[in-house]
Formats: C-alpha cells, structure tokens, sequence
C-alpha cells in the first residue's frame, strides 16, 4: 500500500524545488497559495488583451506594479503561468468540450482566465487537488464575474474532473 504524500512532499515538475503553501513576500508577510493563484488569474486576465508573443513583457509590467511580492514567488507565478500558456490547446480543447455549445470567444474574459487556471490545475498540477482547484475557481468567479459565473464554472470544472477519472 503506497503511503500518501503531504503537501510538502511534492515537487514541482520544473524545477524539483519544495513549493510549500504558504510563500514569503519581500517585506516578510506571508502569501498562500490562494494569493499566489489569484496573481496568475490576473496575469491570464491581462494577457486576454494582448498578443501571444506579449506576454513575457506583460508578465514584466506585472510584477513592476507588484514590488511587494519577493523573487521566490515571483519565478513560481512565472513559470506556472508559462507552462499554462504552453499548454492553452489542450486546455481550452477541454473547456470546449466540457461547455455544451459554448464556444470560448462568448465567454468572458475574466471566466475563461479562471477556467484556463483551474483546468491547468486539475490536469497539469500535480500539487493541487482538483477539489482546492474547482473551489479556488469558484471564489474568484465570485470576486471577480457576475453572480451567474461561479455556478457555471463549478459545473464545468465538475465534468473535466469527472472525465479525468472516467479515464
């Protein structure tokens, strides 16, 4: 019987580096994980406005308008946000299949960044557990989209997982 890993125990897949849940800022505050999350949403966001080739300079500006978050945790929304973008075909190959008949250019900005993020993390991110992905998605849906995103967005993320074990 294999044992289960805690947290602490993964590692990411880029870098081999101990990516706990809890980073610290330049100034020493703590960020979790949800923080750290919620920055890469608003790199996605943001990057929904530009071209492709941008986003390394979009990336740029942003961390230039967020001086508060340290190098460590800079590189970890780096490279995570890197390899979403890297996979955005399979990605968004599963948010159309899981739609019904929605296709991605008529939704909106803000709810197809979050569920890029959160499909990225169920299917990509070995170091979150599909159910933190689906309600993280669910909270920001609720901070950042209408009242009638949160429970769409559950729903599509509930059928790509439910696929995923299917398989």
């Amino acid at each position: 019987m294999q044992q289960k890993k805690s947290k602490k125990e993964y590692k990411a897949k880029s870098d081999g580096t101990d990516h706990s849940s809890v980073f610290v800022s330049q100034k020493g505050t703590l960020m979790k994980r949800s923080e750290v999350r919620e920055h890469i949403f608003r790199i996605l966001f943001c990057v929904e406005f530009c071209e492709k080739e941008e986003f390394e300079d979009q990336v740029e500006l942003y961390f230039h308008g967020h001086e508060n978050i340290n190098e460590k945790t800079q590189k970890e929304i780096t490279e995570k946000t890197e390899n979403l973008i890297e996979h955005l075909d399979e990605i968004d190959e599963q948010i159309s299949a899981h739609t019904n008949a929605w296709n991605l250019e008529r939704l909106g900005k803000a709810e197809l960044s979050i569920l890029r993020l959160a499909t990225y993390e169920i299917l990509l991110d070995e170091q979150v557990p599909r159910k933190v992905a689906i309600n993280e998605a669910v909270e920001l849906a609720k901070k950042y989209c209408n009242e009638k995103a949160a429970p769409f967005i559950n729903g599509v993320l509930s059928k790509i997982g439910q696929d995923m074990d299917e398989e």
